[in-house]
């Protein structure tokens, strides 16, 4: 372990913040992938989170965060230097004016039904999107319709100094699975959604019959890391990659999902090294076939 890692360890054990060293990524990410990470820091609190931020900046190493790893490839070799994991931040808030604040590492199904449970819509896609409220920030996730930029009224963040900013929803530069956050490398710490009055029921109702979609069409009994392209202009990934007859196709332990093709599946003992090959397979006949260049969703670290 080097000497800024070892420091950073010591800085955070001053300021209560838990570690935890030699960490397995698979036991991390959806996907059960992964070697370990060689450092792991827990925030409890949001000005904890600026600290860990404060002190990566002072011993000049660059943290990972990680949410829920839900959308998370990480490389069999596993991950050097720092992780700050936002799973301890999961405090949910209602606010005055059918707002809700939650911090980064709430699970986004679990604001899903803190919205139901307050009679308040808007969130009804989002539920059964695996992963953080922080992480569907990052990446304006969405589906059925619907993404985080329809409801996200502002971001903390943490920038790269370690100072804590709000920014409001017009600054958060929210495309198709994109934001703002993944140019300027500052970190998500909470969130404030803004949504309209309904009636509990019928928000259930539509809660489930979007779980039954899910449920229906995705490979939910198997590991993954959802889907794994963007949806090219035009197309839809899934489709293209069926056409291709490539449903089944398998690299060692990794596989595309013969129940929707966008989406690969750990079938046991899948290696990092067996879904990039994959990955790359995919995208090489795809675009012999089609033309169509697909671009991963996924991150890959």
């Amino acid at each position: 372990m080097s000497h800024a890692v070892c420091e950073i360890l010591r800085g955070a054990a001053s300021l209560g913040i838990a570690t935890e060293e030699n960490v397995p990524m698979a036991a991390k990410t959806s996907f059960k992938i992964g070697g370990a990470a060689e450092c792991l820091l827990y925030p409890q609190e949001e000005r904890q989170l600026a600290g860990c931020v404060q002190l990566c900046r002072e011993q000049g190493v660059r943290p990972f965060l990680l949410g829920c790893g839900s959308n998370l490839l990480v490389k069999d070799s596993g991950l050097p230097g720092v992780v700050i994991a936002t799973e301890r931040l999961q405090q949910i808030a209602l606010l005055p004016g059918g707002a809700i604040d939650c911090q980064a590492g709430a699970k986004l199904s679990e604001l899903c039904l803190f919205a139901q449970r307050q009679g308040l819509s808007g969130l009804e896609f989002a539920y059964g999107i695996p992963g953080s409220a922080g992480g569907a920030a990052y990446m304006n996730a969405g589906a059925y319709g619907g993404e985080m930029k329809d409801v996200l009224r502002s971001v903390r963040c943490i920038d790269q100094q370690g100072a804590l900013r709000e920014l409001p929803a017009g600054e958060l530069g929210l495309g198709y699975r994109s934001s703002v956050f993944m140019q300027n490398g500052w970190i998500i710490a909470g969130l404030t959604v803004q949504l309209t009055p309904g009636q509990p029921e019928a928000i259930k109702q539509k809660m489930q019959e979007t779980m039954q979609k899910r449920r229906e069409k995705q490979p939910l009994a198997f590991p993954s890391a959802g889907s794994v392209f963007k949806r090219p202009p035009g197309h839809f990934a899934g489709g293209l990659i069926e056409q291709c007859g490539l449903k089944g196709q398998s690299v060692g332990g990794a596989q595309v999902s013969e129940k929707h093709a966008g989406f690969i599946i750990n079938t046991g003992g899948a290696t990092a090294a067996d879904v990039r090959a994959l990955i790359a397979l995919v995208q090489t006949v795809v675009e012999n076939e089609t033309g169509v260049f697909l671009i991963p969703e996924i991150q890959f670290v």
